[in-house]
C-alpha cells in the first residue's frame, strides 16, 4: 500500500517516544537534519531527556543502517518492526524514513526568518515539502503548542500533536481512586457473606451494585460510617475490604491526622503492608507530600518497617543538570527539595526546638535525597521511595523508576497535573497520568486524588480563582 501521509516529526515528539517511528503504520516518515541536531545537543547533556534522546538516535540508526547509499537515506528506507526478520515475507512492513537535508533550503518571502530559530528551520522543511508532495498529505507532529500555532498561521494545511501513547481522551476521565455512592450503602445490599481474614473484615457481594468498580478503589457513602476498598473481583461476585470510615479519620502518624476523607484514603494506603505502589495526586496545599512523609516517617522509625526514605524528584523549573551547585550530590539536591524540609518543619512546629527535631527525623529515617540521573542501574531495597512531582516525568521516566524497585521496597508518586514545568509534556501525556492508567485494576497499587486545599485563605483562594 503506498504512503498518502507523509509526517514530519518534531524533536520533542522523538523525546517523548523513541519508538513513535513504529506508530505510523504504511506512512512515510521524514526527520530534517535540523532535528538530529537538537538529538545531537540534548544527548550529551546531564539532563533526564538525555537518554530518550539516545535511545531515539539508535531507532533512528537501527533502521537507516540498511540504506545501501544516501541517496536512499534521503529517498526514504523501509521500516520494519524491531526484532523481525526483513527476508521473510511476512514480514510487517511499514511506511519508509527519510532524512531531509533543511539546511540546504534557500529563503523564501514565504519562509520564516532563519534566524537560527530550530522551530522555524523545521517549519520551513514541512512547507517545503507541502509545496513538492501535491499528491500527499503532508503532516507536521509537533508536542510544542506554540510551534502548532505558527506553522497554521506559516500556511502548513495539516499540524497534529502525538497522541498515540494517549491512554485517556480527557484528564476529567483519568481515574479518581475513590467514588463516592450516593445514600446508605448497606440499604442497596440485598445479599451479602462477610469473613475475617488475619485481623481484617471483607464483604463478598454482587458486582452488579459497582459494575464500574476495579482493585484498589476506595467506596464511600453518605452515611460516613461506610468506607471500603475494592480487595478482588471474582466474575459475578465483588470482594470489599471494610475499613470503617470512623476507623480511616482516627488514623495518626508522625502526630499528623487526616483531614478528610481523601488523606484517609492515602493514609491507609501508605500504612498497608500488600501494597506496592501509591499514587497520590492533586492540587497544591492539598496534603499529598504531608501525608507521604508522615507515613514514611511512621513505618521507618516507629514500625521499622523500611530502612530508609530515598526521595527523588524531576529539577527541570531551573536546570536538570546540579553539576554546578557545590557539594555533595545531597547537598546540591537541596535547592529542589525545599517542599520537603516545609513539610518536615510543618511536622515539628510545636516542638521545643523545630530544627533539631527535623534534623534527627532526617537522620533517624535515614532520608536520603536523590537526583534521577543517578538512579538508573540501582536496585532499591528495603526503602520507601517517594517520587516527588511526578507529573514532570515522561512515561518512559517513571517506568525506569518504578523498575529500580527491588525486595521490600515500597514505591510512592507525587503530582499535580496542573503543575507540568517539562517542555516535552502535557496533563494528558505526562508519566503520571499514564501509570495512573497502567496501574489501575492492579491489586498492589492504589490511586487517590486529593480534594481540598489547606493552606492560607490567600492560597486557597488563589487556587480558585486566579
Amino acid at each position: 500500500m503506498s504512503a498518502t501521509k507523509l509526517y514530519i516529526l518534531d524533536t520533542n515528539v522523538l523525546i517523548h517516544d523513541p519508538r513513535c517511528l513504529y506508530e505510523f503504520k504504511e506512512q512515510d516518515v521524514t526527520i530534517p537534519m535540523t532535528v538530529l541536531e537538537e538529538l545531537d545537543d540534548i544527548k550529551d547533556r546531564k539532563k533526564n531527556v538525555a537518554q530518550e534522546a539516545r535511545f531515539a538516535i539508535r531507532a533512528i540508526d537501527e533502521i537507516l543502517s540498511k540504506a545501501h547509499s544516501p541517496a536512499q537515506i534521503k529517498r526514504g528506507v523501509p521500516i520494519f518492526l524491531p526484532g523481525e526478520d526483513q527476508t521473510q515475507s511476512h514480514s510487517t512492513k511499514l511506511g519508509k524514513l527519510s532524512i531531509f537535508p533543511d539546511h540546504e533550503l534557500q529563503a523564501t518571502k514565504e519562509s520564516l526568518p532563519n534566524n537560527r530559530n530550530k522551530d522555524n528551520l523545521i517549519i520551513n522543511c514541512a512547507l517545503h515539502l507541502q509545496s513538492l508532495e501535491t499528491d500527499r498529505q503532508v503532516i507536521l507532529v509537533t508536542k510544542d503548542i506554540n510551534m502548532r500555532l505558527k506553522a497554521l498561521g506559516a500556511g502548513l494545511e495539516k499540524v497534529e500533536d502525538y497522541r498515540t501513547d494517549q491512554l485517556v481522551a480527557d484528564i476529567d476521565l483519568l481515574p479518581a481512586g475513590h467514588t463516592h455512592l450516593d445514600g446508605m450503602f448497606w440499604e442497596q445490599v440485598d445479599d451479602v457473606e462477610s469473613h475475617q481474614e488475619g485481623g481484617r473484615t471483607f464483604h463478598k457481594v454482587a458486582h452488579d451494585l459497582l459494575p464500574n468498580a476495579y482493585n484498589g478503589q476506595y467506596i464511600y457513602d453518605d452515611s460516613k460510617d461506610f468506607a471500603a476498598r475494592v480487595a478482588d473481583i471474582d466474575g459475578e461476585t465483588l470482594i470489599l475490604r471494610d475499613l470503617g470510615y470512623d476507623k480511616l479519620m482516627q488514623q495518626s502518624c508522625w502526630g499528623i491526622q487526616p483531614i478528610n476523607i481523601y488523606q484517609a484514603f492515602a493514609m491507609q494506603a501508605l500504612l498497608d503492608p500488600t501494597l506496592d505502589l501509591a499514587i497520590l495526586n492533586g492540587a497544591a496545599g492539598s496534603g499529598k507530600t504531608l501525608i507521604a512523609l508522615a507515613c514514611a516517617l511512621e513505618l521507618v522509625i516507629e514500625k521499622g518497617i523500611f530502612s530508609k526514605i530515598i526521595v527523588t524528584r524531576s529539577t527541570p523549573p531551573v536546570a536538570e543538570d546540579i553539576g554546578f551547585l557545590p557539594g555533595t550530590e545531597e547537598e546540591k539536591m537541596t535547592p529542589w527539595m525545599s517542599a520537603i524540609h516545609d513539610n518536615l518543619e510543618a511536622m515539628h512546629e510545636n516542638d521545643d526546638r523545630p530544627q533539631s527535631s527535623v534534623k534527627y527525623a532526617i537522620e533517624k529515617a535515614n532520608i536520603q535525597f536523590k537526583s534521577l540521573n543517578f538512579i538508573r542501574g540501582r536496585s532499591i531495597q528495603d526503602a520507601i521511595v517517594i517520587i516527588d512531582e511526578a507529573q514532570n516525568l515522561t512515561p518512559s521516566q517513571l517506568k525506569t523508576i518504578l523498575t529500580r524497585s527491588g525486595k521490600g521496597t515500597k514505591m510512592i508518586c507525587l503530582g499535580n497535573l496542573a503543575q507540568i514545568d517539562s517542555n516535552y509534556l502535557t496533563p494528558l501525556t505526562s508519566g503520571l497520568t499514564y501509570i495512573v492508567e497502567r496501574f489501575k485494576g492492579y491489586e498492589g497499587a492504589v490511586n487517590v486524588h486529593f480534594e481540598g486545599i489547606f493552606r492560607s485563605r490567600l492560597a486557597e483562594y488563589a487556587e480558585q480563582h486566579l
